[in-house]
């Protein structure tokens, strides 16, 4: 398989070779090893550094949509009321994966490159009365950034739940499960973690217990057999221990740069590459600069181009970026700049290329 040198795809990203590694080194049993429940635990503490919550966190052995279907799996049931916010596949996934486990699901569509309006979610909140909420920080299909932090107080004084798609924003922009109110929070290892997608992460409130509780899910992405695993010794199912000690290397690596430089580095590569995108008379898919994520661009493709087109003359050149799906699938193009991505010079010659092409 051809590998490209200036990869800058929305992830799965580049694994750095220190964090490559792990995965080289032969470890005992993980159900067997207290050395493992060790390095988990280990995990959860740093996890809540990220993250920034005191909840419960579950690290569970598969890629990010593993968590995305237990934690809808594990705390809802038939009829149950969902409210889903959507300016993207993903917010829109969530509200018919809740459909499929034959819950009652209503949606708040946004505006083409724009968040939902505040006020109609207030008036969506009284009229349904849902039992939960579900929202996408950031939208990788469209390259949104949506300001949870606006409307966190909203549905925290409605009582419902709070179910938060993370993926592609922690680790590379600012999260605050608690201040937010979030009882369900959603992370894969493939994006700003920059690791392999072979694990995912879920926070849990005490709220978000009760749920599970009450329905009592026991699938394999059931999070209730995770509780308190790492405290009682027994794993639900084998773990997966390489990807264990790589998560460790790249928290530890994310926190000795600091969550504050981090922020700071993924949005100064973002703010450049929108700037190349800008002059070379491209334009940006959000509406508001505001809501353009620090992680990844969607851009609009170029008049006289196919998204075709435009992949291969990039591949000939080394440089792999992503188109999109559903609705944007042909429309947009995607620049991945998160975590290892996130480097400066790395997307200036990515830019470099796209002009060229497009000069061509």
């Amino acid at each position: 398989m051809k590998t490209y040198k200036i990869a800058l795809v929305p992830g799965p990203v580049r694994v750095p070779k220190k964090f490559r590694e792990s995965y080289l080194t032969d470890f005992g049993s993980s159900d067997l090893e207290k050395d493992f429940y060790d390095l988990l635990k280990d995990n959860q503490t740093l996890l809540r550094k990220v993250l920034k919550t005191e909840n419960s966190i579950t690290i569970q052995s598969g890629e990010g949509m593993l968590v995305l279907w237990g934690a809808l799996k594990s705390t809802l049931k038939p009829l149950d009321r969902v409210l889903t916010l959507s300016n993207g596949l993903f917010g829109h996934g969530l509200g018919e994966m809740a459909e499929s486990l034959g819950a009652e699901v209503r949606y708040i569509e946004a505006e083409e490159g724009m968040f939902v309006d505040k006020e109609v979610l207030k008036k969506e909140i009284a009229s349904f009365c849902p039992y939960m909420v579900t929202a996408v920080h950031c939208e990788t299909p469209s390259g949104l950034l949506n300001p949870i932090e606006d409307i966190a107080p909203i549905i925290r004084q409605s009582g419902s739940l709070f179910c938060v798609d993370f993926v592609a924003s922690a680790g590379g922009a600012d999260v605050r499960v608690d201040e937010w109110g979030i009882d369900l929070g959603l992370l894969g290892s493939q994006k700003c973690l920059s690791l392999l997608p072979d694990l995912s992460v879920l926070t849990m409130s005490n709220a978000a217990w009760k749920a599970a509780e009450r329905v009592n899910y026991a699938g394999y992405d059931a999070v209730l057999p995770w509780r308190d695993a790492e405290e009682k010794l027994e794993m639900p199912c084998t773990h997966n221990w390489h990807a264990n000690a790589a998560l460790n290397l790249s928290l530890r690596s994310l926190l000795e740069e600091g969550l504050e430089n981090s922020f700071s580095r993924h949005k100064e590569v973002a703010e450049y590459c929108r700037s190349r995108i800008l002059s070379m008379g491209l334009k940006l898919y959000a509406k508001e600069i505001e809501l353009a994520s620090p992680t990844v661009t969607a851009v609009k493709i170029p008049s006289g181009w196919t998204w075709c087109e435009l992949d291969e003359s990039l591949r000939e050149y080394g440089m792999a970026v992503g188109g999109s799906y559903g609705l944007l699938a042909g429309k947009v193009f995607r620049i991945g700049h998160m975590g290892s991505q996130a480097d400066m010079e790395l997307v200036k010659e990515g830019m470099d290329i796209l002009e060229e092409v497009l000069n061509k």
